[in-house]
């Protein structure tokens, strides 16, 4: 059978956007296939899935970025729109290697939302990927062209959440 790559977008205000990509990456890896992660926001932070690749053979993680955004001011900080233009470089870079059959670039639709990355590179990803590679992307506020340029889109409703509760996040559910 063969293969034919698709752009896949999470989005939405619900939960489950990037676990529901870990989980594009478990079943691929499962196949035999090679995953890259690319993170953007997520760098500083300690989340169970960077221990993924210990236990999961063909799954690698690269959590970039700073970990907290400050969008108080005058627009987005410096300093994250140069992590951002790397980040996106990485990705882009493991795309069209030839070296992964899917790679997730992990909250790249939270940089486009935020003003940290230009949509238009995240279009020209799209059409330029090769025929064969898996393209995930996730985050909230997905812009309606990257929906558009999408082979599969999952919009992710909160309906329900614990911490409407007071319940604060779990290990292994949040992080």
């Amino acid at each position: 059978m063969s293969r034919q790559g698709l752009t896949i977008v999470h989005t939405g205000n619900g939960k489950g956007k990037t676990t529901a990509a870990l989980g594009l990456a478990l079943r691929a890896c499962g196949q035999g296939q090679k995953v890259a992660m690319v993170q953007f926001i997520k760098g500083s932070w300690k989340y169970g899935e960077l221990r993924a690749p210990e236990f999961l053979p063909g799954f690698e993680i690269h959590p970039m970025g700073r970990g907290f955004l400050d969008l108080g001011g005058q627009g987005p900080h410096p300093e994250d729109v140069a992590l951002a233009a790397e980040t996106f470089a990485v990705g882009r870079d493991k795309v069209l290697s030839g070296a992964y059959d899917m790679v997730i670039l992990d909250e790249v639709n939270y940089a486009v939302d935020y003003g940290l990355l230009p949509v238009e590179q995240v279009l020209e990803l799209i059409r330029e990927k090769p025929a064969t590679v898996h393209l995930v992307l996730t985050g909230r506020n997905a812009r309606p062209e990257v929906v558009a340029a999408a082979d599969l889109v999952t919009e992710m409703r909160e309906i329900k959440h614990p911490f409407q509760k007071g319940i604060k996040a779990q290990r292994g559910v949040e992080f």
